[in-house]
């Protein structure tokens, strides 16, 4: 009895961690790359899961995290804060430079 509460209440931790990292991943502030990701799963789904047919979702999404992830990099090194720029942000950083560049 006593392991099937701990089994229960690991599970129970588990699924609430899982629910955190679920929020973050589909918070716009948080994931800059939200776009890509739900187009190369789109892909998948159209696709019956042929990964070679989302290739180019895929890396589209790959040069999108890329990209962030210097942009995050480069703040770090000069203090800047938050790390990741707000969706508000990024909109203005690619509205400046015309576009995403990947």
């Amino acid at each position: 009895m006593h392991t099937f509460i701990s089994l229960e209440k690991s599970w129970h931790l588990s699924k609430i961690q899982m629910d955190k990292n679920h929020k973050k991943l589909r918070n716009q502030d948080s994931n800059p790359c939200m776009e890509e990701s739900d187009a190369s799963h789109k892909c998948l789904d159209a696709s019956n899961y042929d990964k070679r047919m989302c290739s180019a979702y895929f890396q589209r999404y790959k040069d999108c995290r890329k990209y962030w992830h210097n942009i995050m990099l480069e703040r770090r090194r000069n203090g800047v804060r938050p790390d990741m720029p707000t969706a508000a942000e990024r909109r203005e950083m690619l509205t400046a430079i015309g576009g995403k560049p990947y």
